[in-house]
């Protein structure tokens, strides 16, 4: 398995991703899927506004994907940021996501980032538990923010200070 900067080229996969995730989990609170052009300006934009979008990568296909960005658009949050880990259906659970985590932490200590924020569905404990294992805390609990698949979810943030 290889991490690496994402290219023009990986949009397709991400998209599938990502598609994957929006129609089949609540790890994402979208109800409309995208396409691998959406994905090529969204790449571009993020690493044209200084942020990484890193993939990992098993013979060539891109089996998982890890960025972050602002978490809010006011000054005073400029070393603060947001992340998003997401790995192919089929490879939950193998390890990828905490690759993908340990290369994005370091990148984001490189670039001076001074906290993480992690907002995760609070019944997605695959991805709570991998946060906990990097030193994530839970800071807060917000009941019935959002909703998906006919039900009410909640929302739990959890940080890291670098």
């Amino acid at each position: 398995m290889q991490v690496r900067d994402a290219r023009a080229a990986d949009a397709e996969a991400i998209a599938e991703i990502y598609n994957d995730a929006v129609l089949n989990t609540t790890a994402i609170w979208n109800d409309v899927t995208v396409d691998a052009a959406d994905r090529a300006v969204w790449i571009t934009q993020r690493q044209e506004s200084g942020f990484p979008v890193l993939v990992s990568t098993d013979d060539d296909d891109v089996v998982g994907y890890a960025t972050y960005g602002s978490f809010r658009p006011h000054d005073g949050f400029r070393h603060t940021v947001e992340h998003s880990v997401y790995v192919r259906g089929d490879q939950r659970g193998s390890g990828i996501g905490g690759t993908l985590m340990t290369q994005l932490i370091a990148r984001a200590r490189e670039n001076g980032v001074h906290v993480m924020v992690a907002a995760i569905e609070s019944g997605n404990t695959g991805s709570l538990r991998l946060h906990e294992k990097f030193g994530f805390v839970e800071t807060g609990r917000m009941p019935e923010v959002g909703t998906k698949f006919g039900r009410w979810l909640d929302l739990v943030l959890l940080q890291l200070a670098l």
